[in-house]
């Protein structure tokens, strides 16, 4: 399956015709910054208001990343639990919009089936952690399903960071698979099962561990006005853990 997976991403690496963006949704997934909820990997190795703090400042920024694509509606998608928290975080940015169920899958389903019922042709979600996405990568997957009916952003670790479609397909995302590294296989084979064409933006690296920060703080060294907020928050970071005894910022 895995070498299926690399030709058919390997394939899908050419030239996208860009298309107008005015039938476009791009969907941020995003949950509230409490502890013990988000990026709970890192909470392993960061205290936890540092992680908090993070995750805000990771969010921030996708949620300017998301707005600077011009002519795309931008939303966030979350569970109804999460909406009144984020939509003080988000202000007048952008709608909240509460899922259906628990979990990413039911996210992801309640976000296309949503957005596909209020006549958006082309709709992208992706995740809420990913200031480090280049523009360009988002307007290439709203431009391939001018030709395919799913757009996967597939990650080193055999997940998914973004999927786009023109349609609901109900039974496409299936929870036992999210957060492991059969998510992106079982999303594949899903559609494999319901006859859908797939194309692929380019592979990209998640905020998930401290390797991924470090990573994160390097590339935002050279562009920080490319996720500025998050790029403030790593270099302070950087040099709290340059501290004996210090693993992340407490306050």
């Amino acid at each position: 399956m895995k070498t299926r997976i690399a030709v058919a991403m390997e394939s899908t690496i050419q030239k996208i015709a860009r298309s107008p963006n005015g039938d476009c949704t791009l969907i941020i997934m995003a949950k509230a910054p409490r502890p013990g909820v988000v990026k709970t990997r890192l909470a392993q190795s960061l205290p936890s208001p540092a992680v908090i703090e993070l995750y805000r400042c990771l969010l921030n920024d996708t949620m300017a990343l998301a707005r600077s694509l011009e002519g795309v509606e931008v939303a966030m998608m979350c569970p109804a639990s999460d909406v009144e928290d984020l939509s003080r975080e988000t202000g007048d940015a952008m709608r909240v919009v509460a899922q259906m169920g628990n979990g990413l899958a039911a996210g992801l389903t309640s976000a296309f089936a949503h957005f596909a019922a209020s006549g958006r042709r082309r709709i992208v979600a992706f995740n809420s952690d990913s200031p480090h996405l280049p523009a360009s990568v988002l307007q290439i997957a709203f431009d391939a399903l001018a030709s395919c009916d799913l757009v996967v952003g597939p990650t080193h670790d055999g997940g998914y960071y973004l999927v786009g479609a023109k349609a609901s397909h109900p039974g496409l995302f299936t929870g036992r698979e999210m957060g492991t590294t059969n998510a992106l296989e079982a999303l594949l084979e899903n559609a494999r099962v319901q006859g859908l064409s797939v194309r692929f933006t380019d592979p990209f690296y998640d905020i998930d561990v401290v390797a991924d920060l470090s990573r994160l703080a390097a590339e935002l060294q050279l562009a920080p006005a490319r996720a500025p907020r998050t790029a403030e928050w790593l270099v302070e970071w950087g040099r709290a853990v340059a501290q004996p005894g210090q693993s992340g910022r407490d306050t």
